[in-house]
C-alpha cells in the first residue's frame, strides 16, 4: 500500500508501547477489516514528527477483498491524518524494505522574515536569509558513498554508518528552500543533521572547509544539532521491478 500521513502527533512509524505510531494505526484499521493478517512493514522507519507522501507498506492477509475495496475500507477506519492512496497485490517474495532500490526525502525551510500559520506543521521557519549557493556546495560533498557517522546520534547501536547518497540538492520554491536527497537508505536523524549542517553553512556560521572537516571526522553527533522533524517528508520509495498486480 502507498500511504501518506501528517506525522505531527505520532512517535514515528514503528510501533512503540503506550504511544501513537503510524504502524499501530494501520494495524488497528486492518484488524477491523480482515479476520487474519500479519504485521505491517514499512519501507522507511520515519522518526517522530516526520511526514510522508510516499511511504510504502506491506502486510499479508487472508481477506478476499479486492485491493481497491481494502483501500476504501482502510481510509474509513484510519484517523484523518493518515490516508492510503493506493493498494496492490504483491508477489509472494516481495520485501518492502529490502527490495527498495532507494528512498527520496525532502526538507522544507520557510526562509522569509515572517512565519506562516499555513506551514508551521510542515516546514521549518528560518527568518535569517540563507545563502543557497553555499548550501549547494555542501550538497555536492554529501553525494556518493561515505561514512556518515558524524550525522547520527552519539549512541552506538552497532549498525554500519556507511551509506550512499545518489543525489543531494537545494532548490528555491517561492519563499521555501527545499533540500532534496535520494539515497539507498538513511540512518536515524541523518537527514535532519544534514539539513542542520547545511543551514549553518548557509547562514555563514561555518565555511565549506569546516563542513568537510565535520564529515571526514566520522565522530558521532558532531554534525548536530538536528533540524526539527516538522520539515522532513518521505516523498517516494523506488523499486527496481513491479510490486505486483496493478503496477
Amino acid at each position: 500500500m502507498l500511504v501518506e500521513y501528517d506525522g505531527t502527533r505520532y512517535h514515528g512509524f514503528q510501533w512503540q508501547a503506550g504511544v501513537p505510531t503510524i504502524q499501530d494505526e494501520l494495524e488497528r484499521a486492518i484488524g477491523r477489516i480482515c479476520e487474519r493478517s500479519g504485521r505491517v512493514m514499512g519501507a522507511s522507519r520515519t522518526d517522530a514528527g516526520v511526514h510522508a507522501k510516499g511511504q510504502v507498506v506491506s502486510f499479508w492477509t487472508n481477506s478476499s477483498l479486492e485491493a481497491a475495496t481494502l483501500v476504501r475500507a482502510m481510509n474509513y477506519y484510519l484517523p484523518s491524518d493518515i490516508s492510503v492512496r493506493a493498494g496492490y497485490k504483491s508477489n509472494d517474495d516481495f520485501n518492502v524494505r529490502r527490495d527498495a532500490s532507494n528512498r527520496e526525502y525532502r526538507y522544507y525551510i520557510l526562509n522569509r522574515p515572517t512565519r506562516s500559520p499555513f506551514s508551521q506543521r510542515f516546514a521549518l521557519f528560518s527568518p535569517g536569509r540563507l545563502d543557497v549557493e553555499a548550501m549547494r556546495e555542501g550538497c555536492r560533498l554529501l553525494e556518493g558513498e561515505h561514512d556518515f557517522a558524524s550525522f547520527v546520534p552519539s549512541l552506538d547501536d552497532g549498525r554500519s554508518t556507511w551509506r550512499t547518497v545518489y543525489d543531494a540538492r537545494v532548490v528555491e520554491e517561492g519563499d521555501f528552500i527545499v533540500f532534496r536527497v535520494v539515497g539507498n537508505s538513511f540512518l536515524p536523524r541523518q537527514i535532519r543533521n544534514m539539513v542542520g549542517l547545511l543551514m549553518r553553512l548557509g547562514s555563514g556560521k561555518m565555511d565549506l572547509g569546516d563542513f568537510r572537516a565535520i564529515m571526514e571526522a566520522r565522530c558521532r553527533g558532531l554534525a548536530g544539532p538536528s533540524s526539527r522533524a516538522c520539515g522532513l517528508w518521505l516523498t517516494r520509495v523506488n523499486y527496481p521491478r513491479s510490486l505486483g498486480e496493478g503496477m
